[in-house]
C-alpha cells in the first residue's frame, strides 16, 4: 500500500472526514498540520499549488481534497490507488 500523506488542520471538518474515510479503508495515514506552521504550509501550496485542507497525497500522486477524494471512492478509483 503506498504511503498516505494528509495536509490538514485539527478543526477542519473536511480534514476529519478525509481521514475517516482513509481509515475506513484500513489506510494509515501520515497527518502534517499546517497550524501555525509556515514551513509545512509553504511546503504544501508548493507540493500541491493550493492553500486549502486538507491536501492528500497517494504516493505521489496528488488527489486534492475531501471532494476530490470522495469523488474517487464514489466512482470506484480510490480503491486501486490504494493498493
Amino acid at each position: 500500500m503506498p504511503e498516505v500523506t494528509m495536509y490538514c488542520t485539527s478543526t477542519c471538518p473536511y480534514c476529519i472526514r478525509a481521514e475517516k474515510l482513509l481509515k475506513s479503508k484500513g489506510v494509515e495515514i501520515t497527518k502534517i498540520s499546517v497550524e501555525d506552521n509556515k514551513p509545512k504550509l509553504k511546503e504544501m501550496l508548493k507540493r500541491s499549488g493550493r492553500n486549502t485542507v486538507p491536501q492528500i497525497f497517494i504516493g505521489d500522486y496528488h488527489v486534492g481534497g475531501f471532494d476530490d477524494l470522495s469523488e474517487l471512492d464514489v466512482m470506484d478509483e480510490l480503491d486501486e490507488l490504494l493498493k
